[in-house]
């Protein structure tokens, strides 16, 4: 296994509010991106991670089962930067995405929350194996918008499920299988929102080197306008 990551501020933003966290001893690779003001959302990102990675060691230690402890530890991760956002007039109302990935003999584990995207490539084609928490996506969905309208949508950039915002939250959870040469991308919106899905398979299948395809998709995010910090994780098999 091979992987490389990156963050970027991009070209708009005054501070980067995303946050990547990878353990390679525990097989756990994640990206958050936060939100909030007064630099409240690059608190609650980072918040996360660190709790991610804590709780999550600790109860495979104890021996939980590790989807469940990848489930209690975004849980737990919640429930901190929930608390936080309370106790801190700064950090009030702050929240985050979590796109957090398990990759372990039985495959891949994934937790999700928000719209930060999880993709596979395999053979040449690209598969998003998460849905974005937005409000945007239930109205295409619901049949309410058209795929081309997404792009340009005045709520575009809406969450309708974050991590933080709430005691409670409700996180998808997935497994898919994997196979020898598959590639697995861990990226915010900085880069979905400038670059295609069919331009990142380009590139994630075109590059052998991890570092040079993770240089090249933020490079592409940033000449499309960079609006939005950039971060993403390339895990090679």
């Amino acid at each position: 296994m091979r992987w490389s990551a990156v963050t970027d501020t991009g070209l708009v933003r005054p501070n980067n509010e995303d946050n990547h966290r990878v353990n390679e001893a525990l097989g756990l690779f994640a990206v958050a991106d936060g939100m909030g003001g007064h630099q409240a959302g690059e608190v609650a990102s980072r918040l996360a991670l660190t709790v991610l990675e804590e709780q999550f060691q600790e109860l495979v230690q104890q021996g939980e089962e590790t989807g469940n402890a990848l489930l209690y530890a975004v849980e737990a991760a919640n429930r901190q930067v929930f608390e936080e956002s309370c106790r801190s007039n700064r950090c009030n109302g702050m929240g985050t995405t979590l796109s957090a990935c398990l990759i372990a003999e039985e495959g891949l584990i994934l937790a999700h929350v928000g719209d930060s995207r999880v993709y596979l490539v395999r053979a040449g084609e690209i598969f998003q194996l998460t849905e974005d928490h937005s409000v945007v996506q239930e109205l295409l969905n619901e049949g309410r918008i058209t795929a081309e309208e997404v792009p340009g949508h005045p709520y575009r950039n809406v969450l309708s499920r974050a991590l933080g915002t709430g005691e409670q939250l409700e996180i998808d959870l997935l497994r898919v299988p994997l196979q020898a040469g598959d590639r697995v991308l861990l990226c915010t919106d900085g880069l979905t929102n400038m670059v295609s899905d069919a331009a990142i398979q380009a590139v994630v299948a075109g590059y052998g080197d991890p570092d040079q395809a993770v240089r090249e998709l933020v490079r592409l995010a940033l000449e499309q306008g960079g609006s939005d910090n950039i971060t993403l994780i390339l895990v090679v098999l």
